[in-house]
Parts: C-alpha cells; sequence; structure tokens
C-alpha cells in the first residue's frame, strides 16, 4: 500500500510530464484500436451486403471467377444459354429461378460525356433488373426499365452526379455504345461501399454487354421452404452437369468476401506496422521521461532508502507509475481509435465509398489489444529507468543530487552499438553484393533493423561529435547563448541520443523511402527515354481494356503514321524440355511494336518474332527450359486451338518495361482464337506524322472524347503520370509516418521541459548575474533545434543508405538508375530545424518565467 500511495504521489507530482507521455501512449494505441475497428466495420459492411446480394444458389457459366466478376480478355461476361434456366427450374426443391445479365467492364457517361465511374476504384456494374435485386434496392423515383431507351440508377450515383429522370446517358461496353434515358432512381436497402449501379432490361442488358440475347450470365434460384442451399446446389448441379459453376449463397458471400479481405489486409498490416513505428518512437520518450524523473528524485529516493524502502519497492514504486501511465494512456486511446474510425469512414465517404456508422463495428478484442499493448509497451520501456532507480544506494544519493553514471555500462554499450552498427552495415553490403533480388531481400531486411538498433545504441556516443560539429556550424554565432546551448545538449548525451534516435526512427523511413521512390520514377524515365519509340500512349487507368470502337476512332484519326494494338492473353506452354506451363502470359501486338518499343534482344530480331506462326521469349524463361532460337513451343490459347510457335527472337531480360514479355503477332493469334474470343487491346500506341506531334496529340483528344475512360498522353504526359503515382503513395506513407514524428516532438517537448525543471536553479543563478529572458528563452531554443538537427543527421544519413542498397536490388530488376532526391533531403532537414524551434516553445517559455529567487533557492 505504501508503495502505491508514493506511486500515485509522485504521478500526480509531475502530472504535466506524464501527460505528454501518455499522449505518445494514447495517439498508438489509438491508430492500432481505430486501424481494428475501422478493418473490422469494412468487413461488416461488405458482409452484410454479400450476405443481402446472394441468391440461395447461384448458377453461372464455367469462365466466370468465384467471386462472380465478369471482366473477361474480350471485353463481354463469360454466358451460358437461356436454355439453363428452364433446367434449373424443373430441379426438385426449387422454387424460382430467374436468368440475369451484368458486366462490369463498362463505363457509363452522361449527355456531356463525362464519366459516371466512382473515383475511388469501386465498380461499375450494368446489369438487368431482377427479382434478386429487388430484396436489396428500393425504387424511390420512377419506374424500372421497361424498354431499350430506358435505364435505371442508384440514388448514391445520381446525387453524386446530379442525376435526374429523363436525363441521357450512354453505357459503353466491348459491344458499343448504348444510349438510354433514366426512367427510375433506385436507394440501398444495405450499406453501398460506393459501387455505381445501372439497370436495364433483361432484353436491353442481352444486347448491350453481350452483343445477343438468349443468353445469361448468372441464374439465381431461390430454395422452396424446408430444402437446405446445399441440397438445393446438389439437385441443381444433377440437372445441369459439370458444365457450369453453381454456390450457395455462403460459397458466393465468402468468395467475394476473401476478395476484399486481400485488400483489407494489406491496408490492415500497413497500417498497424506504422502504429508499431509509434511505438517504438513512443518508448524513447518514456524511457526519457522516467529516466529523467528518477534523476532528478534521486535524493528523494536515497531517502527512502535510508528509512528502510527496498531495492524492489522502489523498482515497483517507478513501474506501478508505469503502469497507471500505461493504463490513463490506453483507455484514451481506445476511445480516441474508435474516434479515427469514424473520422477513417467519412473520410472514405468523401472518396466516394459509403461506409455508414449503424455498421461501426468494436469487437471485444480491440480494447483488449489496444489496453494490453498500451500498458505493456510502457512498463517496459520504464523497466530500465526502475531498475536505475532501484540500485541507487542511501549514501550515493544523499551525497549527489543526481544518478550517477554507470562508465563501466557506458563503455557496453558503445562497444555492443559499435557491433550492432558494424553488423548491419555489412548485412546491407552483402544485399548489394547479391545477384539476385530475391536473395538480397533477406539481408537488406536484416541490415535495416540491426543498423537502426546500432545507431540507437550508439546514439550517446555520436552525440558529442555530431552536436560539436553542429554547435561550431550554428551555435557559435550566437556568442555565449550558443555556446551553453551547445553545452546543455553535451551535458548528458544518453539523453541527448534517446531523444534525436526518437526523431531518426521517422526521418531515417522518409529518407529510405523517398531515395527509393525517386530512383523508381528516375529509372523509369530513363527507360521510357531510352526505349519508347512512339509519340502516344492510350489506355484507362482503371485497367479497362480498349473497346473496338475506340480504337477505331485512334486509327481514323488524321495525322498519325502508325498505330499499334498491344493485348494480352492467358495460355498453356509445353516447353522443349517437356514442362507444361498452366495459364501463361502471352503478349500479342502489331508488327510496328517492335519499333514502338526498342527491346534489347540477345539472340535473332524481335521483328522475326511478329512473323506467322512465330513467337519471342526472354533470356530467363530460355535459360529455364533449354530455348534457343528455332525451338518450338505448343501454346494452347485459352478459348481457342494449340498452336506450334517458332522461337525467332530471345529478348533481354534486363529491361524494366514489358519485363518477361513474350511477344507474338495478332495475326498469328488471330489465326488460332475465334474472333468472340479475341482479347481486347490493354494499350494503343500512335506515333504521328513528321512534325505533326502538337496537331496529332490534339486530333487524338478529340477523337476521344466521346471515351473519357481512355486517356492519350505523350512521353512527357506520361513521365509525369508516373511521378504522380509515385509520389501519392509515398505521401500516403509520409503521412502515416507523421505519427511516428508527433510523437517524436513530444519526447523533445519532454526531454527540455524536464530538462527544465532539473536546471532550475541554474537557471536562476544565470538570471542573477545578467542572463535575459530573451537570452535564456533563445538558449532552450537553440538547444532544442541542434538535438533535433542532430536527429535528422542520423535518420537521413541512414536512411539514404537504405535507399541506395535498396535501389542495388531494383537495379537487378532493371532500375538501374540510383536518384537521390537532395531537394527533399534538404526540406527534411531544413524542417528539423522548425521542429526543433516548435517543440521549444512551452519549455522556453515556462523557462522565461521563473522567479529568480525561488528559482535559486530550489534545492
Amino acid at each position: 500500500m505504501t508503495v502505491l500511495k508514493t506511486s500515485l504521489r509522485n504521478f500526480f507530482a509531475h502530472k504535466g510530464r506524464m501527460a505528454l507521455s501518455a499522449v505518445a501512449v494514447l495517439l498508438s494505441v489509438a491508430f492500432v484500436c481505430g486501424t481494428l475497428v475501422f478493418t473490422d466495420t469494412m468487413n461488416t459492411t461488405f458482409d452484410k451486403l454479400f450476405q443481402a446480394t446472394s441468391s440461395d444458389v447461384t448458377v453461372s457459366a464455367k469462365g466466370a471467377s468465384d467471386s462472380g466478376e465478369t471482366t473477361s480478355d474480350n471485353g463481354r461476361p463469360p454466358v451460358m444459354p437461356a436454355s439453363v434456366l428452364s433446367k434449373v427450374r424443373a430441379a426438385q426443391g426449387v422454387k424460382s429461378a430467374e436468368g440475369t445479365v451484368f458486366s462490369t467492364s463498362v463505363t457509363v457517361v452522361d449527355a456531356e460525356k463525362d464519366s459516371l465511374s466512382p473515383s475511388s476504384g469501386a465498380p461499375t456494374i450494368v446489369g438487368s433488373w431482377n427479382g434478386n435485386d429487388a430484396r436489396t434496392m428500393k425504387i424511390t423515383s420512377g419506374t424500372a426499365p421497361k424498354g431499350p431507351d430506358q435505364v435505371m440508377v442508384d440514388r448514391d450515383t445520381a446525387d453524386k452526379h446530379h442525376l435526374k429522370l429523363g436525363d441521357e446517358l450512354a453505357v459503353i461496353s466491348a459491344v458499343g455504345t448504348h444510349d438510354a434515358r433514366i426512367s427510375g432512381i433506385a436507394d440501398f436497402q444495405v450499406t453501398n461501399p460506393g459501387a455505381a449501379i445501372f439497370y436495364l432490361d433483361t432484353r436491353t442488358a442481352q444486347q448491350t454487354l453481350v452483343g445477343r440475347t438468349g443468353v445469361f450470365t448468372n441464374v439465381n434460384v431461390t430454395a422452396a421452404s424446408g430444402v437446405s442451399d446445399p441440397q438445393l446446389k446438389k439437385n441443381v448441379l444433377a440437372g445441369l452437369g459439370s458444365g457450369y459453376k453453381v454456390q450457395t449463397a455462403k460459397e458466393t458471400a465468402d468468395a467475394n468476401q476473401k476478395d476484399v479481405e486481400g485488400f483489407m489486409n494489406v491496408m490492415k498490416y500497413a497500417m498497424l506496422g506504422f502504429a508499431g513505428i509509434a511505438f517504438l518512437v513512443g518508448i524513447f520518450l518514456i524511457i526519457n521521461t522516467f529516466s529523467m524523473l528518477v534523476a532528478q528524485r534521486t535524493r528523494e529516493i536515497g531517502l527512502m532508502r535510508a528509512i528502510g524502502s527496498s531495492r524492489k519497492q522502489v523498482n515497483r514504486s517507478v513501474l506501478a507509475e508505469a503502469l497507471l501511465l500505461g493504463l490513463v494512456g490506453s483507455v484514451l486511446g481506445v476511445g480516441a481509435g474508435v474516434g479515427l474510425a469514424v473520422g477513417l469512414m467519412k473520410l472514405m465517404g468523401s472518396m466516394g465509398m459509403h461506409l455508414s456508422t449503424s455498421d461501426l463495428t468494436v469487437a471485444w478484442t480491440t480494447p483488449v489489444v489496444g489496453l494490453v499493448l498500451g500498458v505493456v509497451v510502457t512498463v517496459l520501456a520504464a523497466y530500465l529507468p526502475a531498475r536505475r532507480a532501484g540500485k541507487v544506494s542511501p549514501m550515493a544519493a544523499l551525497r549527489d543530487a543526481g544518478a550517477p553514471a554507470d562508465a563501466k555500462a557506458g563503455r557496453i554499450r558503445a562497444l555492443v552499438g559499435v557491433l550492432l552498427t558494424g553488423a548491419g552495415g555489412y548485412c546491407l553490403y552483402l544485399a548489394a553484393g547479391v545477384s539476385k533480388a530475391a536473395d538480397g531481400s533477406l539481408w537488406l531486411g536484416l541490415g535495416i533493423v540491426l543498423s537502426l538498433i546500432g545507431f540507437v545504441v550508439i546514439g550517446p556516443l555520436l552525440a558529442g561529435g555530431v552536436v560539436r560539429v553542429l554547435g561550431a556550424v550554428l551555435l557559435r554565432m550566437f556568442g555565449p547563448v550558443g555556446r551553453m546551448a551547445e553545452r546543455n545538449a553535451l551535458r548528458n548525451p544518453r539523453r541527448t541520443g534517446a531523444t534525436g534516435a526518437a526523431l531518426m526512427i521517422g526521418l531515417a523511413l522518409v529518407a529510405c523511402l523517398s531515395v527509393v521512390g525517386s530512383s523508381m520514377v528516375a529509372s523509369a524515365t530513363d527507360q521510357l527515354d531510352k526505349t519508347v519509340g512512339t509519340d502516344f500512349i492510350i489506355q484507362s487507368d482503371s485497367g479497362q481494356l480498349v473497346t473496338p470502337q475506340a480504337v477505331k476512332a485512334v486509327k481514323d484519326t488524321p495525322g498519325l503514321a502508325r498505330v499499334t494494338e498491344y493485348r494480352s492473353m492467358k495460355a498453356d506452354y509445353t516447353t522443349p524440355d517437356g514442362k507444361l506451363l498452366k495459364d501463361t502470359d502471352i503478349t500479342a501486338a502489331d508488327p510496328t511494336y517492335a519499333t514502338d518499343l526498342r527491346t534489347k534482344t540477345v539472340a535473332g530480331n524481335l521483328k522475326d518474332a511478329y512473323r506467322p506462326d512465330s513467337m519471342s521469349v526472354h533470356e530467363k524463361f530460355a535459360k529455364a527450359h533449354g530455348i534457343h532460337l528455332g525451338s518450338t513451343i505448343k501454346v494452347a490459347f485459352q478459348g481457342g486451338r494449340t498452336a506450334d510457335l517458332t522461337v525467332r527472337a530471345i529478348t533481354s531480360s534486363d529491361v524494366v518495361i514489358d519485363q518477361g514479355a513474350k511477344y507474338m503477332s495478332i495475326a498469328t493469334l488471330a489465326k488460332y482464337v475465334p474472333a468472340d474470343r479475341m482479347p481486347l487491346d490493354q494499350l494503343v500506341f500512335a506515333t504521328a506524322d513528321k512534325g505533326q506531334q502538337d496537331a496529332a496529340y490534339k486530333a487524338l483528344k478529340s477523337a476521344l472524347h466521346d471515351y473519357p475512360q481512355y486517356k492519350v498522353r505523350d512521353q512527357t504526359d506520361y513521365k509525369q503520370a508516373l511521378k504522380d503515382q509515385i509520389g501519392q503513395l509515398l505521401n500516403m506513407i509520409y503521412g502515416l509516418l507523421a505519427l511516428a514524428i508527433v510523437v517524436a516532438i513530444l519526447g523533445v517537448v519532454n526531454t527540455l521541459a524536464l530538462s527544465v525543471v532539473e536546471r532550475t536553479r541554474e537557471i536562476g543563478l544565470m538570471r542573477a548575474i545578467g542572463l535575459s529572458r530573451r537570452q535564456l528563452r533563445r538558449m532552450i531554443r537553440m538547444e532544442s533545434v541542434v538535438i533535433a538537427l542532430f536527429g535528422a543527421l542520423l535518420g537521413l544519413g541512414l536512411g539514404m543508405g537504405w535507399g541506395a542498397t535498396a535501389q542495388k536490388l531494383l537495379a537487378l530488376e532493371g532500375l538501374k538508375v540510383l536518384d537521390i532526391p537532395w531537394p527533399t533531403i534538404i526540406a527534411v532537414f531544413l524542417g528539423s530545424a522548425f521542429v526543433g524551434l516548435f517543440a521549444a516553445l512551452i519549455p522556453a517559455f515556462r523557462a522565461g518565467r521563473m522567479n529568480v529567487l525561488n528559482a535559486i533557492a530550489t534545492e
């Protein structure tokens, strides 16, 4: 009980300092709990959606995916004959069955030719209005579509794009463009995660999406009373045979959920990873807080030991304070995490993915995980200071106002730090020297971990030298105030090292990712300059295939010297070594592609690969399967016949663009694949007549005005788009890393605040002999700046080393240009100085307000 009372008294005596540490715990726990609540809520939303929209049993064509996805190489959904419907209705246990048609390989535009597709990446779905949809959609305006000139739209899409009854829309599919007017608007009866849905009548949907009537993509089956879904599935299969995909409602929902979980897990674990980084940074803050509090209470601890307190009691007293800190921070963090999840849902809503707070899911495990994690991390971080407090002897404490430094421990720490840093550097060296990228990834990961730990351990040793250099460059110009700031930063190297290390971690990751991202852009740009010999690239940013109508519009554009089509499909290979390779990609293009992309060959001429019944393979593939010029590969095209193709060229594997591609001509592909199974173009390349680039660029954009899903880019546009994509990814990562940097700033604030308290009498004496308040505040700000810059130097140097090593591995995949983004590095370094100034505002202000006489009288 005495230990608990002492802990509570000390905790509330330093509640300001504890509050800053509690904020670090709160932020970290909030990020973890917010991530868990947000992802659980999304899973709940999709679960409800899939359960509500799945019929008791669904029959689909054999080519359909398990989740019912309707995209295909030819832009048309896999279908089955309408005769299936009568067979299903005849099966035992069937109450009702209805045939439907729908596709996600579509674009819908308004009268101004603006795309109505979601900006969030959710699908655009066009299908036939049916009884199954009527269970989850309620028509609130107008009527369901009843003819070829009518279409119904969901309420969310109508509101977002200000659509109303009678407005003209156009559905663009691989079949063609179908015009219709809005006849009705339907509201979702379940949460819509952001999809745009349009309904046609069944016959119109068949014509628009497939190009013929008498076919369905799905048959939705409802079970008779007392018939289970598994039994109904068994009965339907008995009547149909094995040529179709038959799934129960649970199987359909599970398959859809599995697709969603892949994306959700990536997001979930990425965000938890950043939360872990914030926890790591918070550990330094907590260690520093308790180390300084223990040092300041050395005399008090000595008195406690002198009157009979044991080492264990002192140790337990400090750990009890940490436990209380962890509990307070974790409880507040759990609540903040729920608020963060709601905020993320609102953010996703503004981006087009609608998530209802009525689906907010807080599993019992979430607060438990948050509390346990926050408390355990806090107590573990406080263990070393608590152990140090327990070692204080009564006599030493009564003689000294601070905890004595352990010189032996300092030497051991320095030795361990040097060894870890050396081991990390050696691992990075090994990673940079491997011949296969896969072999180097383990060394790179190990090198990053060891070098990071090494720099953290060796930080106090580095602090002396680095701070002196920074002081000589930056602080000496401020005269005596600058020199005092430098000495204050050097007074306790362990404290300076730990404070700088907290900032170092976040900035090291920023520098590493900046180097990798910049090198990827520079390498890709270099490859574009060297290999791409065409003026324009036409493609969809959402991955939609290029429809024949759009290709025709490109080919009819005046001022073009040539147009090259580029498409890809799956095939089964039988290689000369007798191996069967299932579902392997093959790329078909016009012969002009050999000019549009100047791919390096190691044997033969790439133009020969576009001859009849010919192909090319890349170097690694050829070596793996004993292929040389003149070898024959049996290629069984999916949906087509088997061809014996002769290898006429072997391309280099050391490329970035089209790495690993195996080429053949579209004419050869058309010889073995029926016209209705031919894949659509993924890209189209266009080259202008000499001197007509600007005119052709404008003409292409005008020609594709009716097809807003496709972008026309010249090489400059393409490079900028690539840079923007990588930049957006990096900005998102930097935003998540900002959490760790905020925690690090709290650490600097806490360190300075406790340092000011520790030096109260010293500050009073300096003020008594003439130091002004302005000079005092400047001294504390300078001390903060030099600590922040120390952490920035370590972090940026370490991060650039990691990034350069990672680029060596990327070079093995063709990304050979190392580009150090100096503007970013310099901006981050200068930004660190502002971080230091900001962190010092409150401690400097409080120091300036001290009463001089009271400060001198402080013991």
